[in-house]
């Protein structure tokens, strides 16, 4: 069974050589060469893109393309272009290790229902140690509002790791449309009316790099989105087009 790790990246030229080098070190230990990992420059204005040119090999590739677009369809590209029976996306500083790759991949393994994992902070007891209080209460508060103005059914939907089998990966981001915050919630919400079978993997942060997220201005972003995506998931439902 081959394995695809889609990594999206923007300006991380400081890191990129240090966690190709642990991942790939990760896969061949656990996979052997039965995976590709594809890097997807999500419109860098630093020497990115000259260092994934360096890197791409026999199990490395790269997408890259201008202007940047967004975190999410960074990850829609990966996904739609990865080859593997499995289909996985971390960020590019490793948040939550390597090891929650094979431990994602155990998940596939032992329920062949399963169509996508979701990584979980909430319920791993130490999801959120080494967050500052204003970042955990930023988090938090958001997943709650998804809930409420979503109809979010997951325990969280904003950690960056997820696992798609193939079919469901391709079935999912297709029909994706938005590129930046909410992109997780609209993957989630889109795959439950397709008919994909949702688990939950307890995650905790191992490397903790300040957030890029500025509170008050994206959670306006993406309560925007989620209500757009809502309306128009309404609208394909309607159609029959879901």
């Amino acid at each position: 069974m081959k394995l695809s790790l889609c990594i999206p990246l923007y300006n991380e030229e400081k890191i990129l050589r240090d966690t190709c080098r642990t991942v790939k070190t990760y896969l061949d230990d656990r996979f052997g060469g039965d995976y590709e990992v594809v890097f997807v420059d999500d419109g860098s204005t630093d020497g990115s893109k000259k260092i994934l040119d360096e890197l791409c090999d026999g199990t490395v590739r790269s997408i890259s393309y201008t202007p940047n677009r967004g975190k999410g369809y960074a990850v829609r590209q990966g996904m739609l272009a990865a080859a593997g029976d499995l289909v996985l996306f971390t960020d590019c500083d490793l948040a939550y290790g390597t090891d929650v790759i094979g431990e994602t991949v155990a998940l596939f393994d032992a329920d062949p229902s399963v169509g996508a994992v979701v990584g979980s902070r909430v319920k791993h007891p130490e999801g959120y140690a080494g967050y500052s209080f204003f970042r955990r209460l930023a988090s938090k508060t958001y997943l709650r509002l998804l809930r409420f103005k979503g109809g979010l059914s997951l325990s969280d939907s904003q950690t960056g790791l997820k696992g798609f089998r193939n079919d469901a990966a391709k079935a999912i981001f297709s029909c994706c449309e938005v590129d930046r915050f909410a992109f997780d919630y609209e993957a989630i919400k889109l795959g439950e009316l397709l008919g994909v079978k949702f688990a939950e993997l307890p995650v905790k942060i191992v490397n903790n790099r300040p957030s890029k997220i500025r509170f008050i201005r994206d959670t306006r972003r993406m309560l925007r989105d989620v209500s757009k995506t809502k309306k128009r998931l309404k609208q394909m439902k309607k159609q029959g087009k879901i």
